[in-house]
This record gives C-alpha cells, sequence and structure tokens, in this order.
C-alpha cells in the first residue's frame, strides 16, 4: 500500500499503523518525501505523531554516525512548518553533542523539554548531569540526574 492510498481510508487509525509501516521501510531517498506526504495528511495530531516516531527512531538510530547531520538538515526542511517536529530533531541533535562530547551550550540543555532533560539523565557526561541535577525543570529529573551522578562517583 503507498501514502496515496492510505491517505484514502477514512479510518485514522488504520492510516497511522501504514504510515508507520511506509517510513519503517523507506529507501534513505525516498523518506524525505515520504515524511513531507504524510504530513499533508488532513489529521494533523495524527500525521505529526506518526512523523515524531519516525524521527525519533531514525535519530536514535543515526545519532552517532557519521550521517546524522545531513539527515537532520533534510528533515529540519520537510518539518518546518511542524514546530514541534523541528523542536524533537533540534533536541537530538543536542542529545547527540551531549552524548558524543561535542560543543554544546548548558542554556540550551536547561531551555529543553522535559523529553530531552530526562534522555540526558540516563547518559554518561558528568557536565549535562551536574547541570541538569542543579537546575533541570523538574523535581523528577534533578532527582534522576543526582541519582546518576552519584551512581557514576561510586563506579
Amino acid at each position: 500500500m503507498n501514502v496515496d492510498d492510505v491517505l484514502q481510508n477514512p479510518d485514522e487509525h488504520l492510516r497511522f499503523t501504514a504510515y508507520l509501516d511506509e517510513l519503517g521501510h523507506v529507501a534513505d531517498p525516498d523518506e524525505i518525501d515520504l515524511v513531507s506526504r504524510v504530513l499533508t495528511d488532513p489529521d494533523q495530531t495524527m500525521a505529526r505523531s506518526a512523523v515524531l516516531r519516525h524521527l525519533d527512531r531514525r535519530a536514535a538510530d543515526l545519532h552517532s554516525r557519521s550521517g546524522y547531520e545531513t539527515w537532520a538538515r533534510a528533515m529540519t526542511q520537510a518539518t518546518i512548518d511542524h514546530p514541534f517536529l523541528a523542536q524533537r530533531l533540534r533536541e537530538w541533535s543536542l542529545f547527540r553533542a551531549i552524548t558524543l562530547k561535542l560543543p554544546w551550550q548548558p542554556d540550551d540543555l536547561l531551555a529543553s523539554s522535559n523529553w530531552l532533560q530526562l534522555k540526558t539523565t540516563a547518559g554518561t557526561n558528568t557536565e549535562a548531569l551536574k547541570i541538569l541535577a542543579a537546575a533541570g525543570r523538574t523535581k523528577r529529573i534533578r532527582t534522576t540526574a543526582r541519582t546518576s551522578r552519584n551512581h557514576r562517583d561510586e563506579s
């Protein structure tokens, strides 16, 4: 089934499942076009949710590889009219920088979403853990960061 056929189905649950399947099997050269086409679905909440899952899956797979930056730039263009998706891509790029110990700004981490801050607390970047332990967005983030930091100190 292709995306044009999927768009004809009135059931958004079936479209969502079909989109995830299509996105999970798309060839790299066709990915931008497919993401753009999914985002034309009349049910924008569902379409963005399907694309978000795809972005998370792909970014998790690519974030430590050399092709990540090219992919992220292309996906940013495909999602430019969808602020939440563009923000998630920026946060994946920040997560990549923190994880790979590339240059990053503490203020960017502190301004990031709960999602990124919690994801970062599971990592090994001592500087990021220290920042989140002191000034994470929520009590849960601060506590998790302190626990992770203390566990690293004990190791």
